[in-house]
This record gives C-alpha cells, structure tokens and sequence, in this order.
C-alpha cells in the first residue's frame, strides 16, 4: 500500500466486460462497468467523463491514465489504447500500460504464491502466463505467450493455480490437484489496472506516450490471410505480417 497520492484513470477494454476506475493511489474511489453491447469509442468517452464527475475530477486533475496494453480483443485494446492516449495528451497527463494476464493474475488471492493466467485466444488456444508472488509484487516467471489447449494442459503442476476467462469451458479437463481461483476474480477490472499501474509506476517505470501501441501478441485471422502484406498497426504505421 501507498500514502502518496496519486490522481489515477484506469481503462479495462481487452474482454467484453470493459471498466473505468478512479482511484487516489492505489484506493479505489469508483468503477464503472460499461454494457457488453456497446463497448465502442462512441460510449466510452462519455463513460470516463460519468466517471469523474462522480468522484469530482475535472479532466485535468487526473495525473495518470493506466490501461491494459493486450493480450485481449484486437477491438477493444485498440479502443482502450487510443482513449487513454487521447486523454493523457489533453491533460497533459502521463500514460502508463499493464499487461492484461498480470492484472487478471493479481487479482488472484494472496495465499496464492504461483498464478497462472489464461485468456481466449482462440482456436482452441490459450494466451498464457505465469507470476510468482512476493509481498506486494508478482514477478513474472514466463512471458506471456500462446498455447494449445491441450499443451497447457498437459504443462499444469500442483503447486500452481490458474486464473482468468481462458478457463471456461476447460474445467472438466483440468488434471487432478490443480487449484483454481474463483470465477469472481477471473475477468480484469480496471480497479486492478490502476493499481498495478500505481505500484510500478511509483517503483519507477514509464511509459512513452508517442510510442505506446497495443500488444496483440498474434495476427488476426483477416491479417493472416495477407501472408505477409504490410497492415497499418494502432498508430498508423505499415507493420509487416508474418502470419
């Protein structure tokens, strides 16, 4: 915990159960849970603006704006991304990412030394990492990375507990022993986000506003279909895609 105070936004979007959160620090003073049917730029600026008012913010008092950088929907990170950028460039606030598997894993209960986080990557793939507890921190023990089902599966030990909307539907498959956190703590909340942001970004870390882009960690399907063309990323930019 921290006693200094800083003014932070936090944006969740990489799920379909995007959030805004204002916090003083690292205490939340309010979240709001935007409809999973209009999860668009169009609504999520009025949503940040409700959302300060009902802390009693003005726009330029907010001094950090934190967001889940990927993995997570190609849409909704590039919404989240693009709106904290935005706002940060306005206020003339710094900006500040978390990845979106250390989130759903802090989330995770204290007991918890070894968390394993999962998400949806689809056919029948898991984006996968693994976090190592000590006090306040989770360190990371493995980069985030993407997995079949059936390779993370077989990879499970005991002495690890997994975590996070990748899970579901995989219950039943999971090898006798494993502990696993409650469905309540699986879905990133933009509470946690600003949080985490706090914690690292009073350790010391910064981000670049100019450079910071979403991490999607794979091509799209359509982009793969290119077999290598050049797509413009977030910023505009042609990237190459290897497929």
């Amino acid at each position: 915990m921290t006693d200094m105070a800083l003014r932070i936004l936090a944006l969740e979007t990489s799920t379909l159960d995007a959030s805004v959160a204002a916090l003083d620090g690292d205490r939340l003073l309010g979240q709001t849970h935007l409809d999973r049917q209009r999860r668009t730029a169009q609504v999520f600026a009025p949503a940040i603006e409700r959302q300060l008012r009902s802390v009693g913010w003005r726009p330029q008092d907010v001094q950090l704006v934190a967001v889940t950088q990927g993995p997570g929907s190609f849409t909704g990170l590039r919404v989240g991304i693009t709106a904290a950028k935005t706002l940060a460039y306005a206020v003339g606030a710094e900006v500040f990412a978390v990845n979106t598997l250390k989130v759903i894993a802090w989330q995770a209960p204290s007991a918890r030394q070894r968390v394993c986080a999962v998400l949806d990557a689809q056919r029948q793939q898991l984006f996968v990492a693994d976090f190592r507890r000590t006090g306040e921190h989770l360190a990371e023990v493995s980069e985030t990375r993407i997995l079949d089902h059936a390779d993370w599966l077989a990879g499970l030990t005991p002495e690890v507990a997994v975590t996070g909307p990748g899970l579901s539907g995989l219950e039943d498959r999971l090898p006798a022993g494993i502990a696993v956190v409650a469905p309540a703590c699986w879905t990133p909340q933009a509470a946690t986000v600003g949080r985490v942001a706090c914690l690292e970004y009073l350790g010391g870390a910064r981000h670049d506003l100019w450079t910071l882009n979403p991490r999607y960690y794979r091509s799209s399907a359509a982009e793969e279909k290119l077999g290598g063309k050049s797509v413009p990323d977030a910023a505009g930019a042609a990237r190459k895609v290897t497929g």
